[in-house]
């Protein structure tokens, strides 16, 4: 599974990394969680950081930030 996380580095797009990671770890499942700092990349998936991008796939974009429950289930939704 691949998972991107969307963002310039601002405190929320950190968040959004601690989230999904810790969602990736709780769900046990194997992923490569990348960072994605490059406005033009972001710019390719969405306007809005942070973002959070499940195999391709745009799961999440903008504030307010999904709780940990949340992240866990837009994760799932892709591993079916």
């Amino acid at each position: 599974m691949e998972i991107k996380v969307l963002g310039p580095g601002c405190p929320n797009c950190q968040k959004m990394e601690e989230l999904t990671r810790k969602a990736v770890e709780q769900l046990g499942i194997n992923a490569n969680v990348e960072k994605v700092k490059d406005i033009v990349e972001i710019m390719k998936y969405t306007m809005s950081t942070p973002g959070l991008v499940v195999n391709g796939k745009l799961k999440h974009s903008g504030k307010p930030l999904p709780n940990l429950e949340k992240v866990k289930e837009l994760i799932q939704q892709e591993s079916d």
